[in-house]
């Protein structure tokens, strides 16, 4: 990592605690089962992906083995049992990158495969394709940006997999879930401009001759959406404001945002705040962390509602829908996009539904619980309209 991106990092408070970062450990803790096999295609297990039931080995896995701190090497942020960054400049990360191949899931018939996009910077995308009767048929297509406080996870995740091969196969749609570098050996904005490198690579297949022949054969444009939770949905909003500033090409456009438990943040206090303080107070350090150069959490990429934010009227879509879980300290922020986008004079078809008595991310938790069957059934009906 240059000196430029480590010195402003030597500044921030160490956290304890980091609300995404232990959705992940806690995913890797309760639904993953890996193995030491095939490698990912950018750098890279095999999970029991029936929707209808929950894994049936996910209790025997073991918990994650947490080394010392290198006694070598000057400690200047951590947070266990997630990550530990050194002022050299290493990262050590100690869930959330594991791989596992694609594959043909048995359970569902979800066949995926992994493409590059950008080699030289490690750009790169699993693409999932349901089971069909009728080979020549089109099908929705979601541009998919993972979460993880803009630091942790991969597209290639064991975790991600299964929820996919699972909601592919209930929603009859192709994904394009993306592979972006990660804070902060890439601080941001290079997870804004991976997505939009991912998102222009998805487009030039429109006219069916660009590199991906199963994006040529089944993509339907004219139903094309983005989406994402947590850090992935804030990422998919500034695609979408990007796309109403710049354009697609190829006469392509967005016909909607699939927003889920998004991560917003801001200096005005919502009542979600109270749900948990101290992981509303990490959260907010953790952007400063995995952007060194912001202005704070009323940075427009962090809170799109402030004065110098791209005004919301120009989102770049026809319909949204906002995904918030009840017991999320982001809660109210994602209610505050809706309220908000509602109230600028954006003219689409907006949505929001809250999933009651659950927390952030609940769905890759437990993705067969009453609410996460239910929320993923809402999210189909949105892709499928």
């Amino acid at each position: 990592m240059p000196q430029n991106q480590i010195q402003p990092l030597l500044r921030r408070p160490r956290l304890v605690i980091l609300l995404p970062l232990l959705l992940f450990f806690l995913w890797f803790w309760t639904t993953s089962l890996f193995s030491s096999s095939s490698p990912s295609p950018m750098a890279s297990s095999s999970l029991d992906s029936d929707t209808n039931k929950a894994p049936s080995n996910s209790s025997s896995m073991a918990l994650p083995v947490i080394p010392p701190a290198k006694a070598n090497e000057e400690l200047i942020y951590e947070s266990l049992p997630c990550i530990r960054i050194y002022k050299s400049g290493l990262v050590e990360r100690y869930f959330g990158s594991e791989f596992t191949p694609a594959s043909t899931d048995p359970a569902t018939g979800v066949v995926s495969k992994d493409v590059v996009i950008d080699s030289r910077i490690g750009v790169g995308a699993r693409l999932y394709l349901p089971k069909l009767s009728d080979e020549s048929k089109k099908i929705p297509i979601l541009v998919y940006y993972h979460g993880g406080g803009f630091c942790l996870g991969s597209a290639y995740n064991p975790t991600f997999h299964n929820y996919f091969n699972g909601f592919v196969a209930l929603s009859n749609v192709m994904v394009v879930s993306v592979e972006y570098r990660l804070a902060p050996e890439h601080p941001v904005p290079a997870q804004y401009e991976d997505s939009w490198l991912a998102l222009d690579w998805v487009v030039s297949h429109a006219d069916g001759a660009g590199p991906e022949p199963w994006i040529n054969k089944h993509a339907d444009f004219d139903r094309l959406y983005l989406g994402g939770e947590s850090a992935g949905a804030n990422i998919a909003h500034h695609i979408a404001m990007k796309v109403a500033s710049t354009g697609l090409g190829k006469s392509v456009k967005i016909n909607g945002l699939a927003m889920i438990h998004p991560y917003f943040l801001g200096s005005n206090k919502v009542e979600s705040d109270s749900i948990d303080p101290a992981a509303s107070e990490s959260l907010a350090s953790l952007w400063k962390v995995v952007n060194p150069t912001t202005t704070g959490i009323d940075d427009p990429l962090i809170n799109p509602f402030v004065a110098g934010a791209p005004k919301l009227d120009g989102l770049a879509c026809s319909r949204v829908l906002v995904c918030v879980a009840g017991k999320d300290t982001l809660r109210d922020r994602g209610k505050l996009y809706y309220n908000k986008l509602k109230e600028s004079g954006w003219n689409g078809e907006l949505e929001i539904r809250e999933a009651p008595g659950v927390g952030h991310t609940f769905h890759l938790l437990f993705p067969t619980s009453e609410e996460a069957v239910a929320q993923d059934h809402a999210i189909s009906a949105f892709l499928n309209y």
